[in-house]
This record gives C-alpha cells, structure tokens and sequence, in this order.
C-alpha cells in the first residue's frame, strides 16, 4: 500500500512579504526589528527624519512614535511627500503617522504633538523606546538631555541634519557595542586551516593523494586544490626544516613548485584544481590568527572580569578566548569554497570540515557552561547562539560609543583624546570635517537665538556662524597642543564658505537630499538594531554640491 507523501509548506505570508531582506539579515534580524520601539523626536522642516522612517517602515520596523508640535504649513507641502492639502492646519505628526502606515499596515505608529520639552519633562518620557532619532535643530539642554539617558540606559541615539545640499548624522551608540554577524566579504571568511591542520585533515589529504603522480588524468584532475595545496606542502616541508613557505618571495616559489606538478600533457592542456591551487596560495596560505578588532575584544575589561551579570556575548568571548589561548587558533567556521571535484569527494571534503567545526563548537559550549556554574548564572546561553559566535569569531567587530558633540551657546566643545586626530582633518581638502565644524557652528547659533541661522538674516548669520567656527577650530587647535598656520587659515577661509551656504539655506530641505540621507540613516539604524553588519562609527556627512560622503570617528 502506498502513503502519500506529506504536503510540502511552502513560504508564510510573511516570509514571501519580507523574502529579499530576509536573505540579508535572516529571521534573526527581522524579529530584532519588529522588536524594536523607535521615536523619532522631529523639528523644522521635519523631512530627514519621516524620510528615514520611510526606510524602517517598509521592512517591518516593529513600532514606532513621532514626536513633532508642529502643525501642517504650505511651506510643508513641497518637501514631505506624506502630507498633502487635506493635511493643512492638522499635527503634522498625526498626519505623517497616517500616512507611513498606509505603506505597511503591520507596523505600529504612535504621535504625541507635544513640545520636545513638554515631553522630555515627564519622569518616564523615554523609557519605552529602544532607539531614538532625532532631527534637528534642537536646544543644546534637550539635546544633552537626551544624550545622557541614552548613555545611562545603553539606547543607541541619532542626531541628524539636512541643511540645503548637506546632510550629517552622528550615533551615539553605547559604551560597548559588540556585534558578532559582521557579514564580512566571503574572500575574508575562508578559513582551510592549511598552515595549522589537525591530525584527522592530515591523515585524510595524505590518504587522498596517495600515488598521486601515478593517477590517470581524470583523477588527477579532480584532486580538491586544497589537498593538493596540503600535499605539497608536505614536500616543500621535507627539504625546509619543516617550515611553511613564511614570506611573498617563498610563497611565489611554492606556487611555482604546484604549478610545475600540473599536467599539461592531458586533452585539456591543463588542469582546473592546479590553477585554483596556483591561486589560493597568496589567499590561504596564511598562519590563522585572530586581527586586531579580535584580540580588543580578547583584552576588554569586560570579557576578563566576568561576572552573573554579563551579558552573553562577553561570557562566550572569554570561552573562545580560553579556546585559542589552549589551541592556538579560533574555532573553524566549517565553511569550504566551491572547487573542481567529483561531488562525492567535495561532499566528503565539506564533512570533514563541518565535523571539525562541530567539535570546536562543543568545546566552547564546555567551557560556557562551565563559565555560567562558575558565574551562578540563571539563565543558560543556547547552544544556537555559541555556534553563531563560533563560525564568525574571527570577525566580531566591538565599538566604543562616543557621546555626541553638543554645540552649545555658551560652552566650549570638549574633543577629549580625539583633539589631535580631529586637528589633522583641518588641513585635509579630501575630508568633510570642515562641513561637521559648519554644522557645530550652526547649532550654536541656533541655540542662542532658537530660530534657525537664515531665516531672519543670511549675511549677518553666515558671519556669526564663520566666527563661532573659527572659535572651534582655534579650542580645538588649544585642546590637541598645536598652532595655527596658513593651511589652517585656508580652512578657515573653506569653512566661512560652508557657514555661508549652510545660512543661504535659511533651515530649509530640500526633498531629494533629506530623501538620500534618510536611507542612509535607515540603513544604520537597521545594522544598530540587528546588530549585524557594522555600523558608522560615528559621524557621518554629506555634500550634496559634490556628491561626496566620508565618515569619521571623533
């Protein structure tokens, strides 16, 4: 009797509704998003901001809140694309709100048309928000307000501009960020081991390539590269003391050595796996130790001093930190490259290695589990989550959040151990430093009469703005230990220029620019709350006069 085969399920609704993004960030990543409580605290023209919104809104950004008193003007109409006649004279938050939901009526909006500091007032105001975004201008106190609770309370905060043709937004992001998912470039992940082969690949490449010179051409012409590359390493060992091929000048001649070996004399006229041996040499061949961002992981307070309390990413970094001091190498990620093979070889060879990432991934759970009995943890990390760490330990990023720079009317910016870094962009044409100095400037004259600089008077507010920029280039030269000189007049002279466009502006956006700058301050936002890919770190720019964008940590 025959049983009919079980139905195949096919995609949920919402798999099919979220599938190209989903192959970004997975299942992970959209739950961390629909999670996710965003307020979005929204002034002047208000564009940047509802246009950012946009881009969280149509992947599913779980819930979020516009705080904005604004009420809707003509002035409105020409630049936010979610209002319209029927708008005028409503909350322009409550009418934004409706209108962003129209585009994904999964996603839960809230308004409150109050006051920034009517609201910030309240005890609790911010307690439910998991990222806050905030458009400006906006008064230093409130500002500063808000950068404190976010650094106390660990919630990642955006502060941004869309000035005419220039865009900026910095992230204060918390004292420690870690992200495990990286999603670095392929090429990077390759890990083979070739330098460092435990017992069982040796044994198998050695098995594999037995009698190789003796193989027919077919055979010898599905050797995987990779044992291929161990097999001759082998040779090269016999009559070099044992040592691997250690600089360029020796790899190039190791490479040389695998290319001599490849048969040219078959009806090919060569062979494919020696040409991919030939190139994974430089690639591959390589000791397999942990980089820079790795090790400040392995030496962060944080991850030597444990305690119950830990967050999860710190308890399995020191595991993987015990793993390497013990085995000299991080976990294997298992993952081997496409190849010429037979399949049943490539199957085989993909096992070996995905069986070796599995013991790798017990051993650390071990050590895990032992670390939270150590530690008295009540709640046990899952194994899923120490895998995940494993096969992308030797990319996790860890950044330091910087607070922001709040230009105030009557304080003196503080540049701390960024001074001498932050001085030697003065004098660098190739850097927008200069347009982050303009925007400083314009938040402190907007600080000090609380209307933004050129709506009442461009000449006489672009002068005061060069002049406050001057003072902040000339603390700034005071704080780093240096002195002024002719390339520091020039950028004096540069950043008059900028203060004068930024003042011809008089506060106003323009759509598409607000447009360009709300998607890249989406796409942070999404890296922030998935906690995957790295994000700015920590102030971005951009000119739109030029279509020219840089990043800088300051």
């Amino acid at each position: 009797m025959t049983t009919t085969p079980p139905v195949l399920q096919g995609p949920t609704a919402k798999e099919k509704k979220y599938d190209r993004q989903l192959r970004l960030w997975a299942a992970s990543g959209q739950a961390a998003l629909e999670d996710a409580h965003l307020l979005l605290i929204n002034s002047g023209p208000g564009v940047i901001g509802v246009e950012a919104l946009k881009n969280l809104v149509l992947p599913g950004m779980g819930h979020f809140t516009i705080l904005d008193s604004a009420v809707v003007e003509e002035k409105d109409l020409g630049v936010n694309f979610f209002l319209d006649e029927q708008s005028l004279g409503k909350s322009r938050a409550q009418e934004t709100c409706k209108s962003l939901q129209e585009l994904n009526p999964d996603v839960q909006v809230d308004f409150n048309s109050q006051t920034a500091s009517k609201f910030l007032s309240k005890p609790d105001a911010l307690q439910p928000f998991s990222i806050i975004l905030v458009a400006s201008p906006l008064e230093s106190k409130l500002l500063s307000q808000l950068s404190e609770h976010c650094d106390s309370s660990g919630v990642p905060l955006f502060y941004m501009h869309s000035v005419g043709f220039y865009v900026h937004f910095s992230i204060q992001l918390p004292h420690a960020f870690p992200i495990v998912d990286t999603h670095p470039d392929p090429v990077t992940t390759t890990d083979l081991r070739l330098l460092k082969p435990w017992p069982y690949l040796i044994e198998y490449a050695q098995n594999k390539t037995k009698g190789l010179d003796a193989m027919d051409h077919h055979d010898h012409g599905h050797v995987p590269y990779l044992l291929l590359l161990l097999h001759y390493l082998g040779d090269w060992q016999k009559s070099h003391d044992g040592k691997s091929p250690a600089n360029y000048q020796e790899k190039n001649e190791f490479k040389k050595l695998v290319n001599s070996a490849m048969r040219r004399n078959n009806p090919e006229g060569g062979e494919e796996n020696y040409e991919q041996a030939v190139a994974a040499v430089l690639k591959n061949l390589n000791e397999p130790t942990p980089n820079s961002s790795v090790k400040g992981v392995f030496q962060a307070e944080e991850c030597a001093n444990l305690s119950a309390q830990s967050a999860n990413f710190w308890v399995i970094a020191h595991a993987i930190s015990t793993f390497y001091t013990k085995n000299g190498v991080l976990p294997l990620p298992g993952a081997v490259p496409d190849m010429k093979a037979r399949s049943s070889d490539y199957i085989e060879l993909q096992n070996v290695y995905k069986s070796k990432a599995r013991q790798d991934i017990a051993e650390v759970f071990k050590e895990v589990q032992s670390l939270e009995i150590k530690l008295g943890r009540t709640k046990q990390i899952e194994s899923s989550e120490v895998e995940a760490f494993c096969k992308n330990a030797a990319h996790i990023k860890l950044i330091r959040g910087s607070p922001l720079h709040i230009s105030a009317a009557s304080t003196t910016l503080d540049w701390s151990d960024k001074a001498s870094s932050a001085a030697m962009l003065l004098t660098d044409e190739t850097s927008h430093f200069l347009l982050y100095v303009a925007f400083l400037a314009y938040d402190k004259l907007y600080d000090e009469k609380q209307i933004a600089p050129g709506i009442e008077a461009i000449k006489e507010d672009a002068t005061i703005m060069t002049k406050y920029a001057n003072s902040i280039i000339g603390d700034l030269l005071s704080q780093a230990g240096k002195k002024s000189s002719e390339d520091v007049e020039k950028a004096k002279t540069r950043v008059g220029k900028l203060c004068a466009e930024l003042a011809r502006a008089g506060g106003g956006e323009l759509h598409n620019i607000s447009s360009l700058g709300g998607g890249l301050i989406a796409q942070e936002v999404i890296k922030v709350v998935t906690k995957q890919y790295v994000p700015v770190d920590n102030i971005c720019l951009f000119d739109g006069i030029n279509s020219t964008s840089s990043v800088l940590r300051l």
